[in-house]
């Protein structure tokens, strides 16, 4: 289970009271690091997006301290870094709240359910799912499951 995972953005702040809203959530400093932020969903497990400004860097400590942080002195607003997320609203209130921020949107199948390309600052994807694609990518997943698991699958 991924209870967060971390994205970059030219707007930090503005990328993370965004996903707050899509959440229904709430935001908060991130501590460790200047002009970061976190998006909590408000659910159970804790789910977050934490958001960095563009061009943060996270290394290893060498002795046994926790990850440092440092500024790129290049960096490109593109990675493969992405998440698919479950959030409370309908295909028409996700693709008005990319509309209103000039962000791309656009609903595409992935085989057995589909999501919302929600491109944060054109940038940065978020596979995004109403409650119904949501159900059909865990039935979907269960099916693999099964399917995965069956004696003489392999």
């Amino acid at each position: 289970m991924i209870h967060h995972v971390s994205i970059p953005a030219r707007d930090p702040r503005h990328v993370a009271e965004v996903l707050v809203e899509l959440f229904g959530g709430t935001l908060t400093g991130f501590g460790p690091w200047h002009d970061a932020y976190i998006a909590w969903a408000g659910d159970e497990v804790g789910t977050a997006i934490e958001v960095y400004p563009l061009g943060t860097e996270m290394l290893p400590d060498p002795g046994a301290g926790q990850a440092r942080f440092r500024a790129a002195t290049v960096a490109s607003r593109y990675g493969a870094t992405h998440a698919a997320v479950s959030v409370p609203r309908s295909r028409q209130e996700i693709l008005a709240l990319a509309q209103r921020e000039g962000w791309r949107a656009i609903e595409l199948s992935r085989g057995p359910n589909h999501v919302i390309e929600f491109w944060i600052e054109n940038a940065v994807m978020l596979e995004l799912m109403t409650p119904d694609m949501a159900d059909d990518y865990v039935r979907a997943m269960a099916s693999f499951r099964r399917r995965a698991t069956a004696p003489g699958v392999g």
